[in-house]
């Protein structure tokens, strides 16, 4: 029988600590817009304390997520035990987004250490936490990273200004049409 908390305790943060995948999900206002979930690897996510944690968005082809919670703040997180005991925590909170663009972005990018881009840091004020068996998750082998997306991320090749610019191309809105990354005027 699964269990609801207010807070994370011990347990639950060893629990997520050892995962090393996570599912983030949000769903726009709108009745007939897109419920996104995605799958988050490498050492993103962060507990600061037991109702704010914090994730590592290194960006990807959509911008569903940071709309979503730029429009409305819901975002719940999902994690599942592949091995050990069967378990799955799901984090239910208010999200919001410190993109590149954000006075805060280098604060919050430095607990990230090994990162030097990220499309933003999505922060979750936690107010319900819930586990459960998690007996239908298959067990997995972790065999590593892929690295691909950090490896395009990074590219010495591209300067911070290039690669920003084209995140604010490709991003600029969600497949529903809300506002993703935007410039700001002392942005240019």
């Amino acid at each position: 029988m699964g269990k609801t908390y207010d807070k994370l305790n011990d347990n639950l943060i060893a629990f997520i600590e050892a995962q090393k995948m996570f599912f983030v999900a949000t769903a726009p206002l709108c009745e007939d817009g897109h419920v996104n979930m995605s799958p988050k690897g490498y050492d993103s996510f962060k507990i600061i304390d037991a109702n704010t944690v914090a994730y590592l968005d290194l960006g990807g082809s959509g911008i569903e997520t940071q709309a979503h919670v730029q429009e409305n703040g819901r975002i719940t997180i999902m994690f599942c035990a592949y091995d050990g005991p069967a378990n799955i925590v799901r984090l239910y909170g208010t999200g919001e987004v410190v993109d590149f663009g954000h006075m805060d972005y280098a604060k919050m990018l430095s607990m990230f250490p090994g990162f030097e881009r990220a499309r933003a840091v999505i922060t979750i004020k936690v107010h319900r936490v819930t586990d459960s068996c998690g007996w239908g998750v298959p067990f997995y082998e972790f065999k590593g990273e892929r690295d691909q997306l950090q490896r395009y991320v990074e590219n010495p090749n591209r300067t911070d200004q290039e690669w920003m610019d084209r995140r604010y191309q490709a991003n600029a809105e969600s497949i529903d049409g809300l506002p993703g990354l935007t410039r700001t005027e002392k942005q240019g």
